[in-house]
């Protein structure tokens, strides 16, 4: 049983997707990984497991910083729920690709469940999507980057 209010597991949610943004506008992920406990767990499909922040952060900074992951700007969510009785948070992530030139927007989504411990940081997160849906998006976006010649590698 949680004993986190609607409000407060949206501000601590907000204060996660800040950090994210935040991270990727800089490429420097350490502050993000710093959100999740000591042992905390991240599922990551086509990753794997990660355990703490140590382990997230050196599993995220090179990824995030190798081509075409650099690409991705932005991380708004369509949808979100707030299971009170648990303390989480399940959400539709946008995964959004930098403007590849044209002004036009290319993203994908994944499903994201966040488990919130007593002190207010990450304990768990399950990052699920499907590769079918990234991989037309990436090919489409480096066409039209390579026409532009942005972010094209």
């Amino acid at each position: 049983m949680s004993s986190f209010t609607e409000a407060q597991l949206r501000a601590m949610h907000d204060h996660y997707l800040e950090v994210a943004n935040r991270c990727s506008a800089i490429q420097e992920w350490r502050e993000w990984a710093d959100l999740f406990t000591h042992d905390a767990v991240y599922v990551e499909h086509c990753f794997g497991r990660f355990n703490g922040p140590d382990e997230i952060y050196d599993w995220i900074q090179p990824l995030m910083n190798q081509w075409p992951n650099s690409e991705m700007t932005a991380f708004p969510h369509d949808w979100c729920v707030f299971d009170v009785e648990r303390g989480w948070s399940i959400c539709q992530v946008e995964n959004v690709m930098r403007d590849p030139g044209d002004g036009s927007v290319h993203q994908a989504a994944n499903i994201t469940i966040l488990h919130y411990g007593e002190d207010g940081r990450i304990t768990y997160e399950e990052d699920a999507y499907n590769p079918m849906n990234f991989a037309p998006m990436v090919s489409e976006w480096m066409e039209i980057a390579k026409r532009h010649e942005r972010g094209a590698q």
